[in-house]
């Protein structure tokens, strides 16, 4: 287990303390039931405030986690600012999970819908670190995860949703570069298929993805700790997707797209 700074505590805890978005399923509930076992207090950010509330109530049981419950719709900029505010009261480790893909082409999609995609995958993951970063730098430590896709490092799964992933890989990639040697740790998450409440709520059909595609949560999260350890900043879970990953880089980026698109089907998903 990492040993823990004495900054970035709720009142009245004797914790490290991490703020994760989007932790009601998925990615960012089994992250945040992690960080609960690794000995961290949660701040736990949704739209979902009863969700919110049955989650903290989990993880107080469980492992004796104190949570700080914010609702917050992350496409809104004064729910943005709101829980920009409580990062800037420190934290030790931020996890930016939530984000969303869409159903349908592009040019079907309302724009307001788009926009709300971007603001979330977009423009939440750069003001919410932006917010963090001074006092874990103050402290000389931290580390944020930056949940990103495998769409965003090859192209031709979606329009919007892989270009926002590929902007989240690049300003991780830029961040770490600015951070070496502070103690602050910055990481991509790039997974492949996984399975959670994602596609069901984009509309996007999968039952025909190959079953050996298929990640766990808990598979995701162990590998995006793990190569936080050391020191990774882009982290790819599964064998199957390391290798996908590695082909990929070894050929033209056009024949990349057409195999992502052969082998993913990026029909009918922005």
């Amino acid at each position: 287990m990492t040993e823990f700074s004495p900054v970035s505590r709720l009142p009245g805890a004797v914790r490290p303390v991490a703020l994760v978005t989007g932790p009601t399923s998925g990615i960012g509930r089994a992250y945040a039931t992690r960080l609960a076992a690794l000995g961290y207090d949660l701040v736990l950010v949704a739209r979902d405030e009863r969700r919110l509330g049955a989650l903290a109530a989990d993880l107080e049981l469980r492992f004796g986690a104190r949570a700080e419950v914010l609702a917050a719709d992350l496409a809104q900029e004064h729910d943005r600012d709101r829980v920009a505010r409580r990062l800037g009261e420190g934290v030790e480790f931020l996890v930016n999970n939530a984000g969303f893909g869409l159903s349908r082409e592009f040019w079907t999609v309302d724009p307001e819908r788009l926009q709300a995609q971007l603001d979330v995958n977009v423009t939440a993951v750069m003001r919410l670190t932006r917010a963090a970063l001074p006092p874990m730098l103050a402290a000389a430590k931290g580390s944020v995860v930056n949940v990103a896709s495998l769409a965003g490092l090859i192209p031709g799964r979606g329009s919007t949703y892989s270009a926002s992933k590929a902007y989240v890989v690049s300003f991780s990639e830029g961040l770490a570069g600015g951070l070496a040697g502070t103690g602050v740790r910055v990481q991509a998450l790039c997974p492949g298929f996984v399975r959670t409440e994602f596609h069901e709520r984009a509309g996007i059909e999968m039952g025909s993805l190959p079953r050996p595609l298929w990640l766990t949560v808990d598979e995701v999260v162990a590998g995006s700790l793990q190569d936080l350890e050391k020191d990774r900043v882009i982290s790819v879970p599964g064998m199957q997707y390391k290798a996908v990953t590695a082909v990929a880089g070894l050929i033209p980026r056009s024949l990349a797209a057409r195999l992502n698109r052969g082998l993913f089907n990026a029909r009918g998903r922005t």
